[in-house]
């Protein structure tokens, strides 16, 4: 109870930061009010944070403990023990996070339930809590797996969920900091830049940047991409840009709704970029 109250403690602590750094040095523009973008994403937080609490933490702590008494997953396979286990279960833990993050983009099902978050047509850090319950539940079964795959200790893995929660909210968040900082800092987490081209409504620029913290899985699987300047970037899903699309109960109902074709606007045509005429590598961070 205490582990979890100082873990709300310091990532309540973060968000406030993020918060007040964002508005004083935003990255975009925003397109709509805050405040209505803040009681929704709330709201939508409430939810995902409720289903997390009953479904995913017990079913994480289930399989932990069986971990720990029956020695499954590769840390106990290999025999790895104390700093050197903790590291690799970390960097486990962080790439399968990668994969399942590919999944909710390519696999039908679970889009449905991970559009709602990326129908947000600003992005900021309140976005980065911004999911729907039922993705959440779902991610119980794969959570469970990942403890299991990789024997992942109780220490290990609350530390990472910290780092976890902490680096998606500082991601998500609207913070410009200065490009050359940025892209020193990107050589080991992922940073605003990288993921603001990852909301993008171009869909090869969506369908990049999936790592969570350290962006050295995307940089393994040729899913890089930061020559994108942030402000050429339209924020949300081109079938869901709509004043109507994002209201609490249609991010509620959309997974079980009929789908439009995501990257077509209301017009019709698809939200596509010209490439960058300078010949940047798409490796190379762009303002």
């Amino acid at each position: 109870m205490q582990q979890t109250l100082l873990i709300v403690g310091i990532l309540s602590g973060v968000f406030l930061a993020l918060f007040l750094l964002e508005w004083r040095f935003p990255l975009r523009e925003p397109r709509r009010p805050l405040l209505g973008r803040l009681v929704l994403n709330l709201s939508l937080s409430v939810l995902a944070f409720g289903t997390a609490q009953l479904i995913v933490q017990p079913a994480a702590a289930f399989m932990l403990g069986v971990t720990a008494r029956r020695g499954f997953g590769l840390i106990h396979l290999f025999e790895l023990a104390g700093v050197a286990g903790g590291v690799v279960a970390f960097l486990l833990m962080d790439l399968t996070f990668y994969y399942w993050h590919v999944a909710n983009h390519k696999v039908p099902l679970l889009w449905r339930l991970h559009n709602v978050h990326h129908i947000d047509p600003d992005l900021d850090v309140s976005t980065g809590f911004r999911f729907h319950a039922g993705e959440v539940a779902l991610s119980a079964g794969f959570r469970a797996l990942q403890v299991a795959l990789i024997g992942v200790s109780a220490w290990t893995y609350a530390v990472y969920e910290l780092v976890y929660q902490a680096n998606t909210y500082f991601h998500h968040s609207n913070v410009r900091l200065p490009l050359r900082v940025e892209r020193v800092l990107n050589w080991v987490l992922v940073t605003p830049r990288m993921h603001g081209v990852h909301h993008s409504q171009v869909r090869r620029e969506t369908n990049s940047n999936y790592s969570v913290v350290f962006p050295w899985w995307d940089w393994l699987h040729r899913t890089l991409r930061l020559n994108v300047p942030q402000r050429q970037i339209d924020i949300g899903i081109p079938a869901y840009s709509g004043r109507g699309d994002n209201t609490f109960w249609n991010a509620l109902l959309l997974p079980f709704r009929a789908q439009r074709d995501y990257w077509h606007a209301s017009h019709g045509t698809v939200v596509e970029r010209t490439p960058a005429a300078s010949g940047e590598s798409r490796a190379r961070m762009a303002d």
